[in-house]
């Protein structure tokens, strides 16, 4: 019988940067904590963040913008509003117009996430929503600097 690994927590240093986010009241569910889709709304903030403080994500004027193509995401343990948590942000794939960001959620302070997940982005023109031929250079080059190869 042929079995998947299951997928298990990572650690800090499988990310390369990482980003502050605060649990609002509405995040809870009727369970007392987070609720799975919130994990995919701090994904996008995360990787989004990162891109607008690099200067190369302009939400209004750009030329280049990233489609969520495909996500995932694997819970360890449960989080709960009022307690602040941690986004871990890597590129573990470059291709010539979509990267894949690893996104690991972190208990403020935690050394393994609470959980993770994948999260593809194709980035496309803003006016055709065609594929990009390649990366613009300044994106490839703040994609590089949170490249982690699996």
């Amino acid at each position: 019988m042929n079995q998947t690994a299951r997928p298990q927590p990572l650690a800090r240093d499988q990310f390369k940067i990482f980003k502050s986010i605060s649990t609002r009241w509405m995040d809870n569910d009727c369970y007392g904590h987070v609720n799975n889709v919130v994990y995919y709304s701090w994904f996008d903030t995360a990787v989004n963040a990162y891109l607008i403080e690099q200067g190369v994500l302009d939400r209004s004027g750009g030329t280049t913008i990233g489609l969520v193509v495909s996500s995932s995401c694997n819970y360890f343990e449960p989080l709960s509003y009022p307690e602040p948590v941690e986004a871990g942000i890597a590129v573990t794939r470059l291709g010539r117009s979509s990267v894949e960001y690893r996104i690991g959620i972190f208990r403020q302070g935690s050394s393994h996430s609470a959980a993770w997940g994948n999260f593809v982005h194709v980035y496309v023109s803003h006016s055709t929503r065609k594929p990009v031929e390649v990366l613009p250079a300044p994106f490839k080059r703040s994609l590089e600097k949170i490249y982690v190869p699996l």
